[in-house]
């Protein structure tokens, strides 16, 4: 239920500033503004979180996804895979909780695949044609947005499957593969071809012998990094890439009873959740760090938890003999670094997984003039996200960057900009972003108690041998109701606070999504409608000549 409480926010200083009364001259007059949300400068993919929420908010679904769609061509996806730093950045976690963006976000991308949406080209075929190199989030990311504009696009992926990572490395449990492939589908429905297994081996032939105007290479990060241990008699030892590949393709590896993985990113708690479902009595995690400087996200870790999956904190495996790990104890110094204390334990393992990150295998582009790589083996790319060769973009794991389906999905959208200024021989610049609005910004002199709606979990007995999805979605009047709990920092809403507060009749109403105008020949800049808009959408500045 929501309430309303008597304002404790009244802001000493603004009223300091902008004054009550105006005297017989205005010194100050009010204007309407747009600021930039919180959650939208925080979104990797760069969605307007905001516009999509007002319009689902009020029920136009439809609209709110076609919204969404400018930015985003996988809803359904990232509203489940997406680790949601909007949420994180949302003012509303200042009063109660976060609006559960990535909830409201999945709710239209489900409703979208049920009721069949399209999506429209923004713009008349341009004659022009673009190779994707690599079927991942990033790469069909760039497909989709560049088929909007115009362009022709082939994608040319390696593997038996479109979705990269998505695919092969996130498990069904976490993203179920159906919704995975209608997503696919939908790109290619806007004519974007796919080949599948057809691995790009001469990038420079390629782009010849298919008359391609540019190419985007967006290959994953499929291959391990491997460490080195002592192994007298090293027993099973898997990848984690590798593994997670032959779990989600049915030839999942004969694992024994016991498990054991090393690492402490998301991709080692999947892949012990994995194990567990695969007929694990034992899955432990073994981690040189503790819980506070894991690189997993808190909620992976938890869940892996509430499934039995052991986590041994403040461990480095120092060496192997067949199913026996000597592991050393390890500290945490006051600069967050881990070092060794000297004591030593045995575990034992019938398997050992090595999740310790992921790298690109970028040497087929070694024979490319012009393009050059970091020590880390990723490509470099400019402001534009060209490489060093004219025409050849790279995005996604590929070049320095954190490595989420969000960030790559971004990175898609960003190159297709880019290139597309490129095939019309200019260059893409992005608009100035507006001022953040900030908590510190609103004037929320109503405060509201509305909980986030929590989304249903399966509970852990029920995950134990299946990959069911475990967390499940907002039915449309949770969905609804977490929509209408956004705050709309630093955009009018039209809720006709100032059209009502204004003691002279200054404001005008402009009629449904137009918002209003000041009538300045009536206005004394008292400051009223400034102090009342709950969303900081109205600033008051200096009297023109003062």
């Amino acid at each position: 239920m929501i309430s309303s409480k008597p304002s404790d926010m009244t802001r000493p200083a603004d009223l300091a500033q902008h004054g009550l009364g105006t005297g017989p001259v205005r010194t100050q007059r009010p204007i309407y503004l747009d600021l930039l949300p919180p959650c939208n400068n925080a979104c990797p993919a760069g969605e307007n979180i905001q516009a999509w929420l007002a319009l689902a908010q009020a029920g136009h679904y439809q609209r709110a996804w076609q919204v969404l769609m400018q930015d985003n061509p996988m809803p359904s996806v990232h509203g489940r895979v997406c680790y949601h730093p909007c949420e994180s950045r949302c003012n509303r976690e200042q009063v109660d909780s976060a609006v559960s963006i990535h909830a409201v976000e999945r709710f239209l991308g489900d409703l979208a695949l049920r009721e069949n949406w399209k999506v429209e080209p923004e713009a008349p075929p341009s004659g022009k044609r673009v190779l994707v190199v690599g079927a991942g989030p990033s790469g069909l990311s760039a497909a989709y947005h560049l088929a909007r504009l115009g362009h022709g696009v082939e994608v040319h992926e390696a593997g038996p499957l479109a979705g990269g990572m998505m695919n092969f490395g996130i498990p069904a449990y976490r993203l179920p593969r159906q919704e995975l492939a209608q997503e696919i589908r939908r790109i290619e429905a806007m004519g974007v071809n796919i080949q599948l297994g057809r691995k790009v081996q001469d990038v420079l032939a390629e782009k010849d012998s298919g008359h391609f105007d540019a190419v985007f290479i967006a290959i994953g990060a499929h291959l391990s990094k491997r460490v080195d241990i002592p192994a007298r008699d090293a027993g099973k030892i898997l990848d984690a890439v590798g593994f997670l590949r032959q779990a989600a393709s049915g030839d999942s590896p004969s694992l024994g009873r016991r498990v054991a993985i090393y690492g402490g990113g998301n991709t080692a708690m999947d892949a012990a959740r994995t194990a567990k479902r695969l007929g694990a009595e034992e899955a432990l995690i073994i981690y040189r760090r503790d819980r506070e400087h894991m690189p997993a996200h808190e909620f992976e870790a938890d869940e892996a938890l509430e499934e039995g999956v052991k986590i041994n904190w403040l461990r480095s495996i120092k060496a192997i003999d067949q199913t026996h790990i000597q592991v050393e104890v390890m500290t945490i110094n006051p600069e967050g670094i881990p070092e060794p204390t000297g004591r030593f334990e045995t575990l034992e393992a019938d398997t050992l997984i090595l999740a310790l990150g992921q790298e690109t295998d970028t040497g087929f582009l070694h024979q490319v003039p012009g393009i050059q790589f970091k020590n880390d083996g990723t490509v470099a790319v400019d402001a534009n996200m060209m490489t060093g060769h004219d025409g050849i973009f790279a995005g996604g794991d590929m070049v320095p960057s954190e490595r989420t389906v969000t960030v790559a999905v971004g990175h898609g959208k960003k190159a297709a900009r880019h290139i597309d200024a490129y095939l019309r021989g200019e260059r893409y610049v992005k608009p100035p972003k507006h001022d953040i609005a900030g908590f510190d910004k609103l004037h929320i002199w109503y405060l509201t108690e509305a909980e986030q709606r929590l989304q249903d979990i399966l509970k852990p007995d029920q995950r134990a041998f299946g990959f069911a999805e475990v967390v499940k979605g907002l039915s449309e009047t949770e969905a609804l109701y977490e929509a209408r709990r956004c705050f709309s920092c630093g955009n009018c809403f039209e809720c006709d606070g100032c059209f009502g507060a204004c003691p002279e009749q200054a404001i005008k109403k402009l009629g449904p999504g137009l918002r209003y105008r000041y009538l300045y020949d009536l206005c004394t800049g008292c400051a009223v409608c400034y102090e009342q808009c709950p969303c900081h959408a109205i600033e008051m500045i200096p009297e023109p000549g003062e």
